[in-house]
């Protein structure tokens, strides 16, 4: 579970945890602003909750009970029907709501799903919470450009200490003409792409006809996690050049440090993990792969 972030709502403040790589919003910390007792399970035993919940399941996930579903909707009419948070997921497998226990405790439910509670709160605070909640994305996103933008020309710093290394190492041992240099060049950056992105330039342009047209690269479309990584390895690499390490043995070592640190990095924080579309859109490239 990752860190929790706070968003303050009509003077209440509602905790939000990523969970599945997806926004979770405390049902518990947005019961506060609620007139009166009111409970969890008071919205759950109603029909329209569990016909709510049951469409999204269906829509989210492949392993909803219906069969057990089907049990519980028959018996929400009944005035002795109650049912808990904790009943609902182990019957039906639902995989939208969940009880968390110690700091932060309470009850989570996915966006849209506490979005849809929020109307039992009152419309006014429904609007309030989407309006904050979008706003926290907002933050978020101006945050990793920005943080992207830095790292890409760290990235492009460390580019000069590694050309630097092949023009003092590397040219010179090579039996080029000087018209025909930038080669090596070339080849050098493409060891680090190969050891990182898993291709070369040349096959990123051809897999990507339109961006290629608009002179962008594999490189202005990496995640922050990947240009930090770029920037280490470039330094590492140079370094290497200076030491004579034989090529093929560089870039074992290379892909070696990438997958590494990748993983490390990538498990720390999801956000950084994403990869740049445009300046105001990001994908989650793991994710999509998988699917």
């Amino acid at each position: 579970m990752a860190k929790t972030k706070q968003i303050e709502v009509l003077d209440k403040v509602i905790a939000i945890v990523e969970h599945d790589d997806d926004d979770f919003i405390c049902l518990t910390d947005m019961l506060k602003a609620k007139d009166g007792d009111f409970f969890i399970t008071d919205w759950l035993r109603n029909r329209n909750t569990l016909e709510f919940l049951s469409v999204w399941e269906k829509l989210h996930n492949p392993n909803f009970n219906y069969g057990e579903f089907a049990t519980i909707r028959n018996q929400s009419g009944l005035n002795s029907f109650k049912v808990s948070v904790k009943e609902w997921v182990e019957k039906t497998n639902a995989i939208g709501i969940f009880a968390k226990a110690g700091r932060y405790g309470g009850t989570y439910a996915h966006k849209d799903i506490a979005f849809e509670f929020g109307t039992w709160i009152s419309p006014t605070f429904k609007l309030y919470l989407i309006h904050e909640y979008q706003r926290l994305k907002e933050v978020e996103y101006n945050q990793y450009n920005l943080e992207w933008n830095f790292k890409r020309v760290l990235s492009k710093m460390n580019y000069h200490i590694h050309t630097d290394a092949i023009k003092n190492h590397i040219i010179p041992q090579s039996e080029l003409e000087k018209d025909d240099q930038w080669l090596i060049y070339a080849e050098e950056a493409d060891l680090l792409n190969g050891a990182l992105f898993g291709c070369t330039a040349k096959q990123w342009r051809e897999a990507n006809p339109e961006h290629a047209k608009k002179g962008l690269n594999i490189r202005d479309f990496a995640s922050i996690n990947e240009l930090a990584v770029l920037s280490n390895i470039e330094s590492l690499n140079a370094d290497m050049i200076s030491n004579k390490i034989d090529k093929t043995e560089r870039f074992h070592k290379l892909r070696q440090i990438c997958e590494y640190q990748l993983k490390i990095l990538n498990e720390k924080d999801f956000m950084k993990a994403l990869k740049k579309l445009t300046d105001d859109t990001y994908i989650n490239e793991q994710k999509r792969l998988k699917e």
